[in-house]
């Protein structure tokens, strides 16, 4: 059996968690984002399409290829898929381009 590996964090003065990655390419610690809940209404947090305004939608918080932190939602109504970083949708072309290996 495969042994699984946690990775590791380490608490602030306000204990809110600090991501450390493992690749040592220069990023420092992130601070953890609050994480939703989709079984606990009271810790949802609330998310819309941008096309058809539906509540049911997956939204994942991500890093491209290339560092940038992206918002990744997707509509269960309509299928409408969206990319959005620093409040500013993304094409599908501009997120390939920045997902390439230099």
């Amino acid at each position: 059996m495969a042994s699984q590996s946690r990775v590791p964090f380490q608490r602030t003065s306000s204990d809110s968690p600090v991501i450390r990655t493992r690749r040592g390419r220069g990023r420092g610690a992130m601070p953890a984002s609050p994480l939703g809940s989709l079984t606990q209404r009271e810790h949802r947090v609330p998310a819309e399409c941008r096309d058809c305004g539906s509540p049911h939608v997956t939204r994942l918080s991500m890093s491209l290829t290339d560092g940038t932190p992206v918002d990744f939602t997707s509509c269960h109504r309509c299928e409408h898929r969206t990319w959005e970083h620093a409040g500013s949708e993304l094409s599908v072309e501009g997120v390939l381009d920045r997902s390439r290996k230099g």
